[in-house]
């Protein structure tokens, strides 16, 4: 299915021209009938010669409705372009003109409205000529020109038929399987609740299917369809569709949100865009201009950041950095319309490149500049991989919906890539563009290994006594997310780049070696322990005899092992500890602290550290005054209870 836009200057009979191809009136509000001049977006159907149906949508053409037409034309597969030959080329033929040529409407008709007014025919050929002279080098170029009478009904059934050839040159729009309806008009049916109407994009709806409307994320169900007002179970892309949904309220939904699958579209308040600013335009565009963006059914004010020149001269092109003030939904590819605030002007427009880059580009980076240029230029596996690098990572399905390449192109892309590594797959599995597997650009990756790899260094500088780095403090200092951090950490420790011991990561090689005099001072320490196993210095008294950083190196490499805020065990000690502890419940069913205290000859105040140390760990159980055995496996005999607290 696809949907026909029509264009042109006020009262140059758009509508009039609808109606009589369809039957219908575009114009449905009473203000519109009473003035006779369309201000709202109209909605038609026609059947063609050949039998497709195609929807119209019909925008006005008063200078003071300019917003309201494009947001009905961002979604069209042609263009009715009207001119009344009484009147010929004025000013709204020109700027909807430009409008359609900057949005890239690559099909469409001339039509030559109110033949029936003139009786001269070298008039008609004299506006022709002007009409014709208007159009080069646009889209409409090569459009036939054809001269209609609405009142006589000359030349009605000439334009559907060329409507027809012309729509058949060009293929339908393509599904990529993430739908999405940018919403041009809302409203509510007695019994039905919200509807949503708009042109459906890059896949198909279906009824039952679960919807997300797009900035804010509500969330709703698909009660019904329709499509050219014939009940529908699916919607495909390109056709008009009006939504029924149920779980949103009509007061939550406005014009320029779209609606979606879930999870399939991130909204967005900064884009990589390139620009063209129209011939007739007033004047050059300048930096940290304030402009008005449209990009679908939306509108939204934004800050123009121009990359890599001071201004943009009418009929230059260009890059800019787009600033929103509120978000929308985009996707790489979209064409836009920027326009001047006040006095109203359209400036001009282009195509998305990036929806969402990873920063404010600096503005003169040669860097950044080659890189847009791969994206909007390049080959299937060039602009993937530009995705990539601008993203950092991501799931191989948002990175093919980025890049928004169909199924075939991504697949291959993906291979490419990978097999000459500028992609590194982070997870193992299945490849493919719909698959969740996580992947970074190679240079990125690198860049993050060599980042770890400093951090890492920098703490073993730091902390010389410490065995290894808290995970948790590399990850923060990384700044990277959590599943990208336990990807990367996998594919590290793979490389033999670093190793791990329970929650602490460390180069190899790094192994923490006392000076002479801190060796000195451990030994002595350790003698104390020898002479009193089961009595032994206090965790204050091990620090203060060796120092913190020397009794924290002792924990971390399990000679000393803590039970108690204050009671510490060499690690042969805490070890027969634990062994008596169990040869205990093999021949008692109980033990209380004065037995534990008499068998050691310690006092209670270690007894009892022991014991709630293993009551904490799930060894023993405490019943009153006495300790009942969990099951002790035999593996963790020999393991410090440390291990696991």
């Amino acid at each position: 299915m696809r949907v026909v836009g029509t264009a042109g200057h006020v009262d140059h009979g758009k509508s009039t021209l609808v109606a009589a191809l369809t039957g219908t009136n575009p114009d449905r509000l009473k203000e519109e009938q009473a003035r006779q001049m369309t201000i709202e977006l109209g909605f038609a159907w026609l059947t063609l010669p050949g039998g497709e149906e195609v929807g119209i949508v019909d925008v006005p053409g008063h200078r003071d409705f300019i917003e309201n037409m494009l947001a009905g034309v961002g979604g069209i597969d042609a263009t009715l372009f009207v001119i009344a030959a009484d009147e010929g080329v004025m000013p709204q033929t020109r700027e909807h003109l430009a409008i359609i040529d900057l949005l890239q409407v690559q099909s469409g008709l001339i039509v030559l409205t109110k033949t029936d007014l003139i009786d001269d025919p070298d008039w008609l050929d004299l506006v022709e000529g002007d009409v014709k002279q208007l159009v080069a080098g646009t889209v409409l170029e090569s459009a036939p020109v054809l001269r209609v009478s609405v009142r006589t009904g000359a030349g009605i059934n000439e334009i559907k038929a060329a409507l027809e050839q012309c729509l058949r040159q060009h293929p339908p729009r393509p599904d990529l399987g993430r739908p999405r309806l940018p919403i041009d008009r809302v409203f509510s049916i007695v019994g039905f609740g919200t509807v949503v109407t708009g042109t459906l994009s890059d896949g198909h709806l279906r009824q039952g299917d679960e919807v997300e409307i797009l900035p804010g994320g509500l969330r709703g169900r698909i009660r019904g369809l329709q499509s050219h007002k014939h009940k529908e179970e699916i919607a495909s892309p390109g056709s008009r569709t009006a939504v029924n949904v149920s779980g949103i309220e009509v007061e939550h939904v406005t014009r320029g949100l779209v609606l979606t699958h879930p999870g399939v579209y991130q909204s967005t308040q900064r884009l990589d865009v390139y620009f063209r600013l129209v011939r007739d335009a007033s004047g050059p565009l300048k930096h940290s201009t304030e402009v008005k963006f449209f990009l679908g059914a939306a509108e939204v004010v934004a800050r123009v950041r121009l990359l890599g020149k001071e201004e943009i001269k009418p009929g230059e092109e260009g890059w800019l950095q787009l600033e929103l003030r509120t978000p929308v939904v985009a996707v790489r590819g979209d064409r836009y319309i920027l326009r001047r605030p006040s006095p109203g002007e359209t400036l001009g427009g282009g195509v998305v490149v990036d929806p969402h880059p990873a920063e404010r580009h600096k503005r003169f980076s040669e860097g950044t500049l080659a890189g847009l240029n791969a994206l909007r230029q390049g080959t299937p596996a060039e602009v993937l991989l530009q995705a990539c690098l601008n993203a950092g990572d991501l799931p191989m399905g948002e990175l093919v919906n980025r890049a928004r390449l169909s199924q075939e192109q991504a697949h291959a892309a993906l291979q490419d890539l990978l097999q000459s590594n500028q992609l590194v797959l982070l997870e193992p599995g299945q490849v493919g563009p719909k698959s969740d597997l996580l992947v970074i650009a190679h240079s990125n990756w690198v860049i993050e290994t060599q980042r770890a790899l400093h951090e890492v260094e920098q703490f073993h500088r730091s902390n010389p006594l410490r065995s290894g780095m808290p995970k948790e403090e590399l990850k923060s200092r990384l700044r990277i997310s959590p599943r990208l951090f336990t990807a990367a950490m996998r594919k590290w420790i793979s490389a033999g780049l670093v190793n791990e011991r329970g929650a602490f990561v460390y180069r190899q090689g790094f192994e923490v070696r006392f000076s002479i005099q801190q060796q000195a001072l451990v030994i002595q320490l350790l003698g104390k322990f020898a002479l009193s196993p089961f009595s032994p210095p206090s965790i204050k008294e091990c620090q203060s005899e060796v120092g913190d950083e020397v009794y924290g190196a002792l924990v971390d490499q399990r000679q000393l092992i803590p039970v108690s805020a204050e009671v510490v065990f060499r690690r042969q000690d805490y070890d027969a500890l634990l062994q008596a502890v169990k040869e205990h419940f093999v021949q008692e069913n109980t033990l209380t602290v004065a037995q534990f205290r008499d068998q050691f000859d310690t006092s209670r105040r270690y007894a009892l550290a022991f014991l709630e140390h293993l009551d904490t760990n799930g060894v023993t159980v405490r019943e009153g005054d006495v300790r009942r055995s969990k099951e002790l496996p035999n593996k963790d005999l020999k393991k410090p209870l440390t291990d696991s607290t």
